[in-house]
């Protein structure tokens, strides 16, 4: 997989927020789908858009109040090593 990133997440709007971009639609989609199955183990669902070959996901946690929280730092550790 051929992809750029951020290097880190970022806060934004009381959110952790991340750019993904890769070669092609199907690398995202394939992405995205690795990023679902993890969320569910997680518990803890992203918003995200897609485009093309770019994936968005901001992460915040609902029941706390729309804020970060440490579920949202785990889960966007643990998206980071969905990558190469």
């Amino acid at each position: 997989m051929n992809h750029n990133s951020n290097t880190n997440w970022e806060t934004q709007d009381n959110c952790l927020y991340k750019s993904f971009q890769f070669t092609d639609f199907s690398e995202a989609f394939g992405f995205m789908t690795r990023v679902a199955l993890l969320a569910e183990t997680q518990n803890h669902h992203p918003k995200w858009t897609n485009e093309w070959n770019k994936v968005s996901i901001w992460l915040s946690t609902h029941d706390a109040g729309n804020i970060v929280t440490d579920k949202d730092r785990a889960l966007a550790a643990a998206i980071d090593t969905l990558l190469p």
